[in-house]
Order: C-alpha cells, then sequence, then structure tokens
C-alpha cells in the first residue's frame, strides 16, 4: 500500500526540560510493545524526524506514509492553546480526506470532552478511547495487558500477526 509505517505517533512535547511519563511513554514502552514485541513500525517526532528537516512537510509525508495515526491524550494536549501543527494535519487527514484511522490514547483521565475541540470529540463519539489506567505501574506493561490488546486491535494486521 506505499506506506512505511504502521502509526504515526502524535503526543504533547515538553517545551520544558523536564522528563515526563508522556515522553518515557512514546520513546521506551510504545517502542519496546508495539515495535519489538508486536513488529509495528512506528514514526515518532523526535526519533524519526531528523534536525534539518523542514518539519512541517516532514510530518506531513510521515503521516501520509502511515497507516493509523495514534493520539495520545493528556491535559497538556488538550490545554495547549496553539494545538501541535501534527495534530491538526492528523485530524484534516483523518476527518477530511478520511483515509487514515485514528487511535486515541487517553493517557490521564480526562473528564469531560466538552472542551475538547470538535474534531476529537467527533472521533471519540465513533470510536472512544483507548484507556492508559496501569500509569502507576513500574514495570513496563505486558505486550498482553487489556490495554495493549485494546491499542492492536485498532492497529493494521503486521506480518507476525498474519
Amino acid at each position: 500500500d506505499g506506506k512505511i509505517y504502521d502509526a504515526y505517533v502524535i503526543y504533547p512535547r515538553n517545551h520544558s526540560n523536564e522528563a515526563n511519563f508522556v515522553e518515557y511513554f512514546v520513546y521506551q514502552i510504545m517502542p519496546d510493545i508495539l515495535e519489538n514485541k508486536c513488529g509495528y513500525k512506528l514514526c515518532i517526532y523526535g526519533r524519526d524526524i531528523y534536525p534539518g528537516e523542514d518539519t512541517a512537510s516532514a510530518i506531513e509525508k510521515r503521516m501520509q506514509k502511515s497507516r493509523r495515526l495514534i493520539i495520545l491524550l493528556t491535559h497538556q494536549l488538550i490545554n495547549c492553546n496553539e494545538a501541535a501543527y501534527d495534530q491538526h494535519i492528523a485530524l484534516y487527514t483523518a476527518l477530511i480526506q478520511n483515509d487514515t484511522k485514528v487511535i486515541l490514547l487517553e493517557m490521564e483521565t480526562i473528564g469531560s470532552y466538552e472542551t475538547l475541540q470538535e474534531s476529537l470529540r467527533f472521533i471519540i463519539k465513533q470510536q472512544g478511547t483507548v484507556k492508559w489506567k496501569e500509569q502507576h505501574t513500574v514495570h513496563p506493561q505486558s505486550s498482553n495487558s487489556k490495554f495493549w490488546k485494546q491499542v492492536r486491535y485498532h492497529m493494521p494486521l503486521t506480518a507476525k500477526s498474519s
């Protein structure tokens, strides 16, 4: 199908230097489970988009080469006044062009979805979110946990799973 990645990962990028759980999740846990254990190929900003590349066009190209878009919902992502460029492109691609499926990972209890932008509320109403409830555990998650099984359910088939 001409795609290189199984999923493009969109997450709130912390502008401070403090490492946070979401970045640990994106750079350590997700690749460990989805790439190493399940055989998927992820595109992660900061890891797969290189310094010196035109960021905007690199993001668009990587999304076009991805079968899914994974958006990590956090209060930081929701409350950020200027939504990340990749989030805008992802929602446009998913809703207007209707050619890429979005997987929403609710990393924190969001509560009411009323404050979310309309496009996110629409996707949540259509398919819901996959909720991360294990945020207090010390060990990286088993790929067989309920959370990862739900994520894999929404992912495309891989060579390993076919």
